[in-house]
Order: structure tokens, then sequence, then C-alpha cells
């Protein structure tokens, strides 16, 4: 089943789609605007990564595709948690200029309606690197979560460390949200 936005739809990480995902993988200017620590990765490590995707039901990930376009980056839902329905969500947007397109808000917007509507969780988290003020933007400011808080000198990037803002989203803010700008209606 392929998750749909407005524009863009997710759907399973597939074998061909490696190529473009050891490119993103081993991008400097991608990795320095997350929160995981990347080294180099080669092929086989791709490989390895993808083979394990298909049997870990705690871990969900997905290739973003949008019209015209292709794939343009994957997100996720990571240690959901099926008795107290909470989950961590994350996302990366690939090729620089894919971005601003709204693309990164749509994909969000899915996230949630998959995870709040499909899967009946209760709550979503995430984090990002202080410096990432588009992100922090988006997911707070257009897509209804909140920051919840802040580990300091949680990341070393560029020679310096960088907090980690934690933000979430629960069920209740999403559907007010969407009551409120009323995003899933025909435009």
């Amino acid at each position: 089943m392929n998750i749909l936005g407005r524009t863009v739809m997710l759907r399973a990480i597939e074998e061909e789609d490696l190529p473009t995902l050891h490119k993103w993988a081993n991008d400097p200017e991608i990795w320095g605007q997350l929160g995981d620590w990347h080294f180099p990765s080669s092929m086989e490590f791709e490989r390895k990564w993808f083979l394990s995707l298909q049997s870990d039901n705690l871990n969900q990930r997905f290739a973003i595709q949008a019209p015209d376009v292709g794939l343009i980056g994957t997100a996720n839902l990571v240690d959901i948690d099926w008795k107290n329905n909470h989950a961590f969500h994350g996302m990366m947007l690939g090729d620089k200029d894919i971005r601003g397109k709204g693309y990164g808000t749509d994909t969000i917007m899915a996230i949630m309606r998959y995870a709040f509507e499909e899967l009946h969780l209760e709550r979503l988290d995430g984090g990002m690197i202080e410096h990432n003020k588009i992100s922090l933007h988006t997911y707070c400011q257009k897509c209804g979560w909140k920051e919840e808080g802040r580990m300091r000198c949680w990341f070393f990037r560029k020679n310096r460390y960088w907090d980690r803002i934690i933000v979430g989203v629960t069920r209740e803010d999403y559907t007010a949200l969407v009551a409120a700008n009323r995003y899933w209606d025909t435009p």
C-alpha cells in the first residue's frame, strides 16, 4: 500500500533506488543537516541495509516519490511502540533543487495522516539539529508539531556543538491542524 499526500507518494524502497540513496548517503551537505552521524558508505552497505528493511515491523522506511521528478528523499516511522502507540519520525530530502517546493510539508502531513488515521498512533516524536531552521519551521510552523525540549550540546558539527531540539505532535494536534487549514480538502 502506498501512502498518498496531496502531491507526494510514500512507497516502499526498491532495489532500483539504491544508486540514488547511495549518492545521498555520501553527500556531506545532506548529513550535516541531519541528526545521525554518518560514515562514508559503500554500495554493498546500502544493499545490506536494504535487505534488512524487509523484516522490520518496528522500523518502517519509505521512499518519497514526487510527480515528474521521481525519488526525492526518504521518510520513516521508527522505534514504533505498539503498546503505547507512538513512533519516531524523520525525513531526508535529497537533491537541493527539490527543496522549498512544499514536498517536505506534504510528506510530513502524509506521514501524520498515515500514523494517526491508519496505524492509530497517539503521538509522533522527532529531533533536529538546532541550526536546521528550515526543518524546525516546517515541522512546528507548518505542520503543527511542538518544540518539547532541548538537549544541550548534543551534536558535533562544523567544529562545534549544537543542541538537539526535541519536537512532537499528538493525534489531537494533527486533528486540530487539519480542521483549521483543511489540508486534505481538494484545493
